[in-house]
């Protein structure tokens, strides 16, 4: 059973790891790699609405040198980022709807928000249980109850039900959404979840779909504007990936925020879409061609143990070289690809 002790030490390590990119990048801070969906570029603003085919510019520079970024999407949501970090929130006639309590930028969150309305944070929806995203849920809690009021907590059952499991330190759902088809309403808006009954990232994975802003919820799968992140974005398998990336297309929705990257696109799908199939046919060659027992001297080794690895290894190598006259000048391809490509080598190994 996992800790609450080790998922502690572990969050503190994740806040450390960007904080220190962070700092790292406002000594040398190189030009920006090229948008993968030929994006206009514009200067964030909280007041003009951003237009498809539109994302926010110089968002790695932003993300090391102010205290967050901050986006409208419609008349009523926003956009939010802090270190490679973002949410959305909702501004109602009574109240803010937040997702994601991002673990250590809650009083930043607090503070866009503030900027923009002036009406309280009466409701937070959970959209998986993982505690970088959700970590800062007591702050808001005890905000709530200062001003004299409970807050709402949103979550799905599955989301809630792995909480209870795992015996989570946030604080528990008030409420919770069917699994894996439900909707919430806050004020006005309907909120339907979309829940991946295969889900790659995590058990309790799924889409939030703000109804009539058209707007997406779904941190930890598609990084707008950026080729696959390190392991799928922490997914815990690649089986599932593409199952789940075409029901996220399927739904009716103009802005995603994955969290991660930039403001989404139906055209960042489409991204996905050939660079999948780029890395899927990358790697099925190098499966052929990549002989079992490279990188093992195998006169020297007394396990079959380091031969799995090592060839996996050097398929990831292979196949990310073919893909990178093709994507390598965009944004983190070379730290990501060979881990991505193991994963599929793994799948494609193991499913036939």
């Amino acid at each position: 059973m996992i800790t609450q002790s080790f998922l502690h030490r572990a969050t503190l390590v994740l806040v450390a790891l960007f904080l220190s990119v962070a700092a790292y990048a406002q000594e040398a801070t190189p030009p920006e790699a090229p948008s993968t969906v030929q994006a206009t570029y514009v200067e964030p603003s909280s007041t003009r609405m951003l237009q498809p085919g539109e994302k926010v510019g110089q968002l790695f520079t932003r993300n090391t040198k102010q205290d967050y970024v901050l986006q409208r999407l419609t008349q009523r949501t926003y956009w939010f980022q802090r270190q490679y970090y973002g949410t959305i929130f909702y501004v109602g006639d009574k109240g803010v709807l937040l997702f994601d309590p991002l673990d250590g930028r809650g009083e930043h969150i607090r503070t866009a928000i503030a900027a923009v309305t002036k009406l309280p944070i009466t409701a937070i929806a959970y959209s998986h249980d993982h505690a970088d995203h959700v970590g800062d849920a007591k702050g808001f809690v005890e905000a709530a109850t200062k001003a004299g009021f409970a807050l709402r907590i949103i979550a799905s059952k599955a989301t809630a039900d792995k909480m209870t499991f795992l015996k989570s330190a946030h604080p528990k759902p008030t409420e919770t959404v069917p699994w894996p088809r439900g909707s919430f309403k806050f004020e006005g808006l309907t909120v339907e979840l979309h829940g991946f009954e295969r889900a790659a990232h995590a058990d309790d994975h799924g889409v939030w779909l703000m109804v009539g802003e058209k707007v997406a919820h779904l941190p930890d799968h598609l990084n707008p504007d950026q080729p696959p992140f390190w392991a799928f974005a922490g997914s815990e398998n690649f089986v599932y990936y593409e199952a789940n990336l075409e029901q996220l297309a399927k739904l009716d929705w103009t802005y995603l925020n994955g969290s991660h990257g930039n403001v989404g696109a139906k055209a960042d799908v489409e991204f996905y879409r050939a660079f999948l199939s780029d890395l899927k046919q990358a790697v099925g060659k190098a499966l052929g061609e990549v002989v079992w027992g490279t990188g093992v001297d195998a006169a020297k080794v007394n396990a079959h143990t380091p031969f799995l690895p090592a060839w996996v290894n050097a398929v990831a190598k292979n196949a990310t070289a073919a893909l990178r006259p093709k994507y390598g000048s965009y944004y983190g391809f070379d730290a990501a690809t060979p881990r991505n490509a193991e994963m599929v080598a793994m799948a494609m190994f193991s499913y036939r």
